[in-house]
């Protein structure tokens, strides 16, 4: 069941951008102690009353036994930068918070890995599994059965029906449906508004009704 909220260490948030104020937001409403946030731009202004702490070098000055990190750096497609921090901090034994908005609703047996992010109005039915630092944003409907690996991305409105396969990097587009039984391989783009009814390859851009493919080898460095 993990520690209650109210005795688990205080947070830090890495960016500084809409996504990490959508954290800040949520972590606010669960009751979290948000010690700051890091971001290059270290002359931001606070966000909801959350002051910036620095840049990414701040966090080294906290112990990684005493503060949790949430990473706030958002994609709006595959995002290297995003996985980069968390594997870098993975390496240097910081743990990262796992965000759950309280309007989500999780079937008990869901398996959650570290560093997921559950946003307003998700959905996540039995037989799920969300993979390490992966997003599952606002609205979002993951029906049973489903996988989304590590580092994914469920962009707002997103739905997947049963037993559909998000393999690691991914990132699907706002408001894209994917039928049951369709894998979406990794490091693939799936376009705003696609309906996906095919098997989508490694590295390529899928988009429209129904979606085909409009480029492949996606950059992920």
């Amino acid at each position: 069941m993990g520690e209650p909220y109210h005795i688990k260490p205080p947070v830090i948030v890495i960016g500084g951008g809409g996504h990490a104020k959508v954290l800040i937001s949520t972590l606010i409403l669960l009751g979290r102690k948000v010690l700051g946030f890091v971001d290059p731009k270290t002359s931001l202004p606070p966000i909801l009353g959350i002051s910036t702490l620095g840049d990414d070098q701040a966090i080294s000055l906290h112990d990684p036994d005493k503060v949790h990190l949430v990473n706030g750096v958002g994609t709006t497609g595959i995002s290297v930068l995003r996985r980069q921090i968390y594997q870098k901090f993975r390496k240097t034994y910081y743990n990262f918070e796992t965000v759950i908005h309280p309007s989500a609703i999780i079937a008990l047996d869901v398996e959650i890995a570290d560093g997921v992010q559950i946003m307003a109005g998700a959905i996540v039915q039995p037989g799920s599994r969300l993979g390490a630092n992966a997003i599952i944003n606002t609205g979002v409907r993951v029906d049973h059965d489903c996988s989304i690996e590590a580092h994914a991305h469920l962009a707002p409105g997103v739905t997947l029906s049963g037993g559909v396969l998000i393999a690691e990097g991914s990132f699907v587009g706002t408001g894209a449906s994917i039928i049951h039984g369709i894998s979406v391989g990794p490091n693939s783009i799936v376009g705003a508004g696609a309906v996906v009814i095919r098997n989508v390859p490694a590295g390529v851009t899928v988009a429209g009704v129904p979606a085909r493919v409009m480029a492949a080898k996606n950059k992920t460095k």
